[in-house]
């Protein structure tokens, strides 16, 4: 983790979409190149490996963990060897590229900080995971980067950003215990200036949304002159917006 923390501007200049992905309660790390390329298409994927091994036994085995938690560490490092230590290469149209297996049922959070803030707030996660034995932690944490924009209420307004993703999945819909673990990762996300993917879980509310976006009242005003009855809002964004 830390040889592509300190070596993370060679990175993102390699390759045109950079991301890597973290193994919690672990070292390893996959890193992921997507480039434009020339080359004709060609495929790794594998039934077997793919959706035997990365879905159906992943699922069970993530259902078996929640009467014995420890066994998520196991579980992170053994599928990270299986699937993700070796060296692959896919090539097809960028949909398929883009686009990828997000298995089963799922809680996610991912929130948007500031690009030199990447380093810091990963080892502040990982550190929090170390001190508390009992939170446990599912693969992968999704690590990638955008550019900065000029959109309001974008995550990346004005600063390039870093977009990490956390994951707890629930094998078999049985929810699992995850909200120590939002909590603390939330806490990190704002302490380093983040800001919430509009389409994923957060807890934050409207002063929240104050803080993170300068463009905020602005917007508040164009969105309550366009719809002053509140014919587009529903219980999500009424505590959003007020």
């Amino acid at each position: 983790l830390l040889q592509v923390l300190d070596h993370l501007d060679d990175h993102l200049k390699r390759s045109q979409y950079f991301r890597f992905l973290w193994f919690p309660h672990s070292e390893n790390v996959s890193i992921i190149y997507q480039d434009p390329t020339s080359k004709p298409p060609s495929s790794s994927t594998s039934w077997f490996w793919d959706y035997a091994v990365g879905y159906y036994l992943l699922e069970f085995l993530l259902w078996i963990s929640t009467f014995v938690p420890s066994l998520v560490c196991w579980i992170n490092r053994c599928f990270f060897w299986l699937l993700f230590s070796s060296r692959v290469e896919n090539v097809a149209t960028s949909y398929k590229i883009f686009n990828y297996e997000c298995r089963f049922k799922q809680h996610v959070q991912d929130w948007a900080i500031p690009i030199e803030k990447t380093k810091e707030a990963l080892l502040e996660l990982k550190a929090a995971l170390e001190n508390n034995p009992k939170m446990v932690a599912h693969y992968p944490v999704e690590v990638r980067f955008a550019r900065g924009d000029e959109v309001w209420m974008s995550p990346c307004f004005q600063r390039d950003s870093c977009y990490m993703n956390i994951i707890m999945y629930r094998p078999y819909g049985k929810n699992v215990p995850h909200l120590n673990y939002w909590l603390i990762y939330e806490g990190i996300m704002k302490k380093h200036g983040g800001r919430p993917h509009w389409a994923k879980a957060h807890s934050c509310t409207q002063k929240d949304f104050e803080r993170m976006y300068p463009g905020f009242p602005k917007f508040c005003s164009i969105r309550e002159k366009l719809d002053p009855m509140g014919m587009f809002l529903n219980a999500y964004l009424e505590k959003v917006f007020y």
